[in-house]
């Protein structure tokens, strides 16, 4: 889409439309998966943290489309956190009762959910951080806590 007498001023704009599924998706990894941070230290297990992520995130969308499969909707129609809560809800029951008809219950209760059509979406591409109750640790660990061994703990700020 380089050269602009190519492709007309409609498909461009359903282009930009369809960003949205993709801004969604990428929240659904970072915000409802927990990759927001990576945890681990070293580069070699932040990448397969990251791995096992992108595998759960599609595990989730392999249910979903089952479950979408069995409703006769569309997958993008389902919603993705209602079906990871129901998956780690399902999770331990499965060992048990892990038969073909526990998975179309399965797939069923993801299907009840529906996320409905919201066209020209905006939102702001800002992060608004919930408050904490202690501030960031803006010095080396180390450093803090030689600071905490001389001066205690600072007072709490009301």
């Amino acid at each position: 889409m380089r050269c602009a007498k190519q492709f007309s001023k409609q498909a461009l704009g359903e282009l930009y439309v369809s960003r949205w599924n993709v801004e969604l998706d990428l929240r659904n990894i970072k915000t409802t998966l927990g990759m927001e941070r990576l945890h681990c230290k070293t580069s070699t297990m932040n990448e397969k943290e990251f791995w096992v992520c992108l595998l759960a995130y599609n595990l989730i969308r392999l249910l979903m489309t089952e479950s979408a499969r069995h409703a006769d909707v569309l997958p993008r129609r389902l919603s993705f956190k209602h079906s990871v809560q129901l998956w780690l809800a399902w999770r331990p029951d499965a060992t048990v009762t892990g038969t073909q008809t526990s998975l179309l219950v399965l797939y069923a209760l993801i299907a009840q959910q529906r996320v409905g059509d919201r066209p020209g979406r905006i939102e702001p591409r800002a992060v608004k951080r919930r408050p904490k109750p202690f501030p960031l640790l803006m010095k080396l660990r180390q450093q803090a806590r030689e600071d905490i061994r001389l001066h205690g703990h600072p007072r709490k700020l009301k």
